[in-house]
């Protein structure tokens, strides 16, 4: 494998492992992201090509790719590199990796998508492209063009590799808007203007500037932009241009001359994009600019063929992609006679004008003026994917509102507040708008539904969610930016504001100012005093903090703190510690001052460009958290000043941070690159998270806030939430553990379905169900539940009224609810029902075409029904409804009442002879299948579709809403192993132990799991000197939870032989895990060697001072057995586990060379094994060549040939693939008789897993992802790594956490071929 040559010199030398570090992987992990939204302001800015879509902020590009076995679009990876305005983006036509951005920078990108990182850039250009397009005579040119000209061609490679300007296209008389190659005819190009002309160019013909304005503007000086430009795909001189104002036309660039002009139904409609559609000829689709209303058309006709209205705000781009989705994942096989009849001779009626025009199946990107963005599917008339909106510009602020930690608001440079559901990532209000820049926000405290914003021209104001509108606004810094609001934590009538004009504004929420404090310099940061509500500091241009005291008439702050070098911008106080607080700077640092000392106490010093974002952790007192212009954010111990560690996803600035007191461990960020991400804390205080699950008393998990601080001191929880929860465990008297584990799961888990899972454990130990919150239907339900809930879902839709100020961002309207109600209807076989509401929604033809399934009489009724209503119409309709219920009287008297006699008396006659007759319907026989086999039949089909469901959650990256879709079926064991395979090792713990018995197995397997992880996991703050040695508290922890399985004896063993520490700890250790002292260990070896008991004789020698010793004989028993054609991995991989516990120092010893090398060929090789049988696919070709490179450059005696080793996983490719294989993809070649013959030996050797459900990759939290950070390629698989990273221990190379975890499960030793240990749990 190529991958293989950067590692190769690990396994070239034996002194590999002098000066390496642990391996390591974030302690902040990313576990949701708010997509930003598709900018308004350029045309070009959204693109397709194949199976992927794009669209571009204001920073970054987002690229989405079809997902091929869920048939949906993903987010795959965002793209960032311009530092100022993405003006285009364009796919390259002949090559789907190949992309192309331009910005206000004058720099031109060419990307390539699939490995995510810029291939060529031309910067420096002589202003800013305006318009971007791929050449399609050539694969390898870009050409651009500023809004002034020319035409600027860029050719990326080959002898010909420049800029080159285009011989014709310059010197225009009107402003470019767009322009667009023609995609057959080699060189023409066509260019829009702000004037309305067209100009054309072609090799070999006269050129063409400046013509076929629409007809009322000939001659004239009035201008009406081109919007859109596209030449007819299927003819070499048709060009479809839309104007601003006078619409559409289709053009003949030959004889210049307009074939049609299409009419709207409306002169206030304009259009902004339009796009053919490739699979249709002739056919074409614009999207309005005022309303979103997608309009199709044909160009035989010259008006629509059909409207869609699919948002309130109108189109800015569209794009047609290509190439449909594929099916769908099914339950069932369709019935492929399921459309004809053999008996069947009915000849298809004629269709209509528009049915003739009907649109094949076909997808729409739409981006919207509101930054929303949808993906739609015009054949079945419904969204694939649609994002409402989101922020299109930087986004400057983020709070977590007071009372409800699921509810995040954020203020962007766009000029809107957004209310974010953390836990659907979508929005739920957005503020009117119009305000210019909003620099900062502030939630009202308690249960007040309103938010503070800070903007850069209007003053301040507050928002009124529930009204939905500005309910106050203060004007008294006049036209000046006001920089940041903060709404009183303790006294909800008073709001602070800071401003450029130098004061700081202390007001009642009714617009009275208290007091206006001059600073003098702007003032670009406040914060109240969460310890004393009169206590205000600011952040000053001047390089100073000040402090203010609200509560006298005095306008001279107490305290002035000066040793920043360059302005302040932000102040946080400590929410514990009283006095405390930090101040960021443009100087870089961050600096923490004693307000009772009058001091800095410390300076935090790492970021490289100027602090923004700033925040306190409500629970560890000491815990600080930076943003930063340097892109990243900063995790500070603030008492030793030491950097936790650093997050690089943000794209740009990090502005914003925070976190909601009652779940303190998720933190939301904000910044420039126009994202939202969440982050997971929990790894930072692990021990803590672990001291929970065994059950530690209250004193190792709660303290007092000067005894956290104090060095020696464990971390601490010191916050309300932490307290809260102690206080409600310690009321009851019955059983509190269970209690205590959900409260501190929900505390610490992040968003995503945790509280959901719990509510599903409590539903399953039979808890009542009003005691089930309102939030429960919102979720996965249990089975029990759904008919149930999902009925009075509709119930609810098909009886609400709208409110008065309407629902809500994208609230769909009241025909959408009853929609809605009645497919829900539909889906629990409520027929009648459904029929009623299609009825009242005028869809009666959906009403009658079930009817039946009520009953005949019900279906003649309605029938008449519809009939009644037509004749009051006055509707021909009604003549089928008529006959077919053989009412011939109400049919003749409808004729005769319109005067058409002979009608009446056609259908009269034909009564008379017999020819209408009422429909007789025929009892069918009973057949002979039971009640007890069709519930047998749909239960199996109801557990496949919730295992679907389950999968595509977890392949999501969402593993705890994948076990909440086990629970809801009673399979416990299912839902434990995928919280296992998620590494939701914590809850799996907690959920395992409250649920008992059915998940015993899968819980043991989580706590050895998560006592490995105790083995060698950091103290999370190294700042401070403990008064324990950290791998000495760690290994009690694992002791401790070892100690909580039945059998545990052997992995006390491995506990106890991998500590390193002195002779009295070890052995204080083993007296703990109930095992012989270390010195007589050797005896106990001995004698279990003369006895010839080797499992034993190893177990000791590792247990002794000498554990060297159990190398030889482990492994000469292992190959002893390999040695034979009969052995499995059974009977060797129990000697090899526990070999592999040797002690890191011992086992690196030099004297340990051979036998090291033997034992790390050997676990390679049982690894990839056991990775076959687990069916960790991604990692099995890697395993294999770790242990043939290890054969190819060690010098050892093992019973394994690299040629052996290469015929196996060939066999394992050639089979499994050939398994594996799905209709849509392209054949294989077959395994041959020979592969199958190594694979089914191979197989024989393999055990099955005792643990259901804990086959298959493992997915975490997150994995599905994208950063913005530096592409890290996977060292296994030459892959760019998607989700999070896990770094080897040479600091350099790195593979996935999810490939980390796979290995570790299967083979303990690093992929490096070092001989270190690696712990990803």
């Amino acid at each position: 494998m190529a991958w293989m040559t950067c590692l190769s010199h690990w396994f070239d030398q034996d002194d590999w492992y002098e000066g390496l570090q642990r391996a390591t992987m974030s302690q902040v992990r990313q576990v949701g992201l708010l997509a930003a939204g598709c900018q308004p302001w350029n045309k070009d800015v959204c693109a397709a090509n194949g199976d992927r879509f794009a669209y571009c902020a204001t920073l970054a590009i987002y690229i989405y790719q079809l997902d091929h076995h869920y048939n949906e679009f993903k987010l795959h990876a965002i793209m960032s590199e311009h530092k100022k305005t993405i003006t285009a983006i364009s796919w390259c036509p002949h090559n789907p990796d190949l992309f192309a951005s331009s910005s206000t920078d004058n720099l031109v990108i060419i990307w390539n998508v699939a490995e995510q990182k810029v291939i060529a850039k031309l910067d420096n250009i002589k202003g800013a492209p305006a318009c971007l397009g791929w050449c399609w005579n050539t694969g390898n040119a870009v050409a651009f063009v500023s809004q002034k000209g020319p035409l600027l061609i860029w050719t990326i490679s080959g002898p010909d590799s420049g800029v080159s300007v285009h011989k014709d296209a310059h010197s225009f008389a009107s402003d470019i808007c767009i322009f667009r190659w023609h995609t057959q005819k080699k060189g023409k190009v066509a260019f829009g203007h702000t004037d309305g002309s067209i100009s054309i160019f072609q090799p070999g013909s006269k050129n063409q500037k400046h013509i076929l304005k629409p007809e009322p503007l000939e001659g004239t000086d009035e201008e009406d932009p081109v919007t859109a430009l596209e030449w007819d795909p299927l003819s070499t001189d048709y060009l479809l241009v839309a104007n601003l104002h006078h619409g559409i036309r289709l053009l003949d660039s030959e004889s210049l001359h307009c074939i049609t002009t299409f009419n709207f139904p409306s002169a206030a409609v304009s259009v902004q994009c339009l796009a053919w559609v490739p699979s249709a000829p002739g056919m074409f689709i614009t999207g309005d600019s005022q309303v979103g209303v997608l309009r199709i058309w044909n160009v035989s006709r010259t008006t629509p063929i059909d409207n869609f209205k699919l948002k309130k705000t109108g189109f800015h781009c569209l794009h047609v992609v290509n190439s449909p989705p594929k099916k769908k994942f099914s339950v069932q096989s369709p019935d492929k006679n399921h459309y004809t009849s053999s008996t069947s001779e009915a000849i298809p009626p004629n269709m209509t004008q528009n049915q003739a025009f009907s649109l094949p199946p076909g997808h729409v990107v739409c981006c919207f003026l509101d930054g929303g963005v949808g993906l739609y599917d015009m054949g079945a008339k419904k969204w694939d994917f649609l994002r409402e909106l989101g922020h299109v510009e930087t986004i400057f602020d983020c709070k977590f509102k007071p009372n409800d930690p699921n509810l995040l608001a954020t203020a962007s440079f766009d000029g809107t507040i957004k209310v974010w559901d953390i836990n659907t990532l979508t929005a739920v209000s957005t503020s009117p708008g119009n305000e210019g820049v909003i620099f900062a926000l502030s939630w009202a405290p308690g249960d007040l539904n309103c938010i503070a914003g800070a903007t850069s021209r209007n003053g301040a104001f507050i928002w009124d969610i529930q009204k939905g509108k500005m309910i106050q606004r203060f004007n008294e810094h006049g036209k000046n930016g006001i920089f940041y609001i903060a709404w009183s934590h303790k006294d909800s009538k008073r709001i602070a504001t800071c401003s450029g004009d130098g004061f700081c504004i202390i007001w009642t929420i009714d617009g009275k100012v208290l007091h206006k404090y001059k600073h003098p310099a702007a003032v670009f940061g406040c914060d109240w005093s969460q310890n004393n509500k009169d206590m205000i500091a600011t952040g000053c241009e001047d390089k100073n903090v000040r402090v203010f005291y609200v509560a006298t008439s005095s306008n001279q702050p107490l305290k002035v703190f000066s040793g920043h070098t360059a302005r302040v911008f932000h102040v946080k106080w400590s929410p514990l510690r009283e006095g405390i607080l930090c101040s960021g700077s443009d100087d870089s640092s961050v600096r923490i001052w004693d307000y009772t000392q009058d001091a800095c106490i410390n300076i935090l010093n790492g970021h490289t460009a100027p602090v923004r974002g700033l925040m306190w952790n409500p629970e560890i007192p000491y815990l600080l958290l930076s943003g930063s212009w340097d892109y990243t954010i900063k995790v500070w111990d603030s008492r030793g000043g030491v950097c936790l560690d650093t997050v690089y996803d943000h794209g740009a600035d990090v502005y914003g941070l925070s976190c909601h007191p009652s779940r303190p461990f998720t933190m939301a960020s904000c910044s420039r690159d126009s994202t939202v991400r969440l982050w997971s804390l929990i790894p930072l205080i692990t021990p803590l998270q672990i001291n929970i699950l065994a059950d530690r008393s209250w004193e190792e998990i709660i303290g007092s806030t000067d005894n956290a601080i104090e060095k020696g001191t464990p971390p601490l929880l010191c916050g309300k939430a932490s307290r809260d929860i102690k206080q409600e465990v310690e009321k009851l008297t019955c059983n509190p553990r269970v209690k205590k584990l959900r409260l501190f799961s929900e505390c610490l888990s992040p968003p995503g379905g945790s509280d959901n899972l719990w509510n599903l454990v409590a539903v399953i130990q039979g808890q009542d169900d009003s005691l089930l919150p309102q939030d429960y239907c919102k979720g996965v339900m249990h089975l029990k539940h759904l008919v149930k809930f999902r009925t009075s879902k509709a119930q609810e839709l098909t009886t609400i009224k709208m409110s008065k100020f309407g629902g809500g961002i994208g609230a769909p309207t009241k025909e959408k609810k009853l929609k809605e109600a009645a497919e829900i209807h539909l889906r629990l076989g409520q027929i009648q029902r459904y029929c009623e509401l299609m009825v009242e929604l005028g869809e009666w033809d959906k009403a009658l075409s079930v009817a039946p399934g009520v009953s005949m009489k019900y279906w003649r009724k309605l029938m008449q029904r519809r009939a009644d209503q037509l004749i009051q119409e006055d509707k021909d309709d009604v003549i089928p409804y008529c006959i077919a219920i053989g009412d011939v009287k109400k049919l003749v008297n409808f004729f005769v009442s319109r005067g058409q006699l002979k009608e009446a008396l056609l259908v009269a006659q034909a009564a008379c002879e017999g020819n209408i007759q009422t429909l007789h319907v025929s009892t069918p026989r009973r057949t002979s299948y039971s009640d007890d086999i069709y519930k047998e039949d749909f239960n199996e089909l109801l557990h496949k579709v919730i295992h679907e469901l389950a999968e595509w959650y977890f392949q999501d990256g969402r593993a705890v809403l994948a076990a909440c879709c086990h629970l809801a079926v009673d399979d416990i064991e299912l839902a434990m192993a995928y919280l296992i395979r998620g590494n939701e090792l914590e809850l799996a713990v907690s959920v395992g132990t409250v649920l008992g018995d059915p998940a015993a197995q899968a819980t043991h397997y989580a706590l050895q799991l998560l006592a490995r992880k105790c083995m060698m996991i950091p103290m999370c703050f190294p700042s401070v000197a403990y008064s324990f040695p950290p791998c000495y508290t760690n290994r009690n922890l694992a002791a401790d939870l070892l100690l909580m399985t039945p059998d545990n004896e052997v992995d006390l063993v491995k506990l106890c032989a991998f500590y390193p520490g002195c002779t009295e700890e070890i052995n204080d250790l083993h007296k703990k895990c109930k095992l012989p002292p270390a010195e007589e260990c050797i005896q106990l070896a001995e004698t279990a060697h003369a006895d010839g008991n080797v499992f034993e004789t190893i177990k000791y020698y590792l247990l002794s001072q000498e554990p060297e010793k159990a190398l030889p004989i482990g492994i000469d028993f292992v190959k002893g057995w390999m040695s034979n054609s009969n052995w499995t991995v059974d009977t060797v991989y129990p000697v090899l586990d526990l070999l592999s516990y040797i002690r890191t120092e011992k086992l690196l010893l030099h004297t340990c060379t051979e036998a090291r090398n033997e034992l790390l060929i050997l676990c390679g090789y049982i690894g990839a094994l056991l990775a076959i049988s687990r069916h960790y696919q991604s990692i099995v070709p890697a395993l294999y060549e770790y242990t043939s490179q290890l054969l190819k450059r060690r010098v050892v005696s093992v019973p394994l040939k690299i040629e052996h080793l290469s015929k196996e996983l060939d066999a394992w490719r050639a089979c499994t693939q050939s398994a594996n294989q799905s209709p849509e993809d392209s054949p294989c070649t077959p395994p041959s008789d020979s592969q199958r013959m190594v694979y089914e030996t191979l197989l024989k050797r393999l055990k099955e897993e005792p643990l259901k459900g804990i086959t298959g990759p493992d997915y975490v939290t997150g994995s599905s992802l994208p950063s913005h950070s530096d592409i890290h390629i996977s060292c296994l698989t030459g892959l760019k790594i998607q989700g999070p990273v896990y770094f080897l221990e040479d600091g350099k190379s790195a593979i996935s956490l999810n490939d980390a975890l796979m290995w570790a499960k299967v083979n303990p030793f690093s992929p490096l071929g070092t001989g270190i240990r690696l712990n990803p749990f």
